[in-house]
């Protein structure tokens, strides 16, 4: 059986796309466009900022997913199926009890569906963590680069009208 070239580790593998460490992800069937979400290789599991988590009849979950880091009240409450419960320790050792569920997930033109983890992320800049096994094999990270596949976020004070100037009368 004739073996496959090794890859050279220098050039990324064509299957796979680069990302940033950021990226704005839409989570299509929840009607979620532009979500912040970070990319994480030392991360696991991938997680949503979420609330207010109600456990439903049949194995369903119903919760707020929180959009807006400024904004905690920008939400979409979502019901999902359940996928199943998972233990997820922290950075700093603490382990704590999470339900997974499975979402579409888009990052640019590439789509796939992914688990991700509820918990709160409300210390966090992102509403989404992106873990090894969302990255998988679809997805490099370009740890030094923001929104390689989304466009950034517009600059503040766009569209904002100048403050008139104080001229001295001479």
């Amino acid at each position: 059986m004739p073996q496959e070239p090794a890859l050279d580790s220098r050039q990324p593998h064509s299957r796979h796309r680069t990302i940033g460490y950021q990226e704005y992800v839409d989570l299509p069937s929840w009607g979620v466009r532009r979500l912040l979400a970070k990319a994480d290789t030392g991360a696991r599991s991938s997680a949503l900022d979420a609330k207010d988590i109600t456990e439903l009849p049949g194995d369903r979950i119903r919760f707020d997913l929180v959009l807006s880091r400024r904004d905690r009240e920008n939400i979409v409450t979502v019901e999902a199926p359940i996928v199943r419960h998972t233990r997820v320790k922290s950075s700093h050792g603490h382990t704590t009890e999470r339900y997974v569920v499975a979402v579409e997930l888009h990052v640019g033109d590439e789509a796939k569906t992914i688990e991700a983890t509820l918990v709160s992320r409300k210390t966090m800049i992102c509403r989404m963590l992106l873990g090894r096994t969302a990255l998988g094999t679809t997805f490099l990270v370009d740890s030094s680069r923001r929104f390689v596949l989304s466009k950034p976020p517009k600059p503040r004070g766009h569209g904002r009208k100048p403050k008139p100037s104080l001229r001295r009368r001479s």
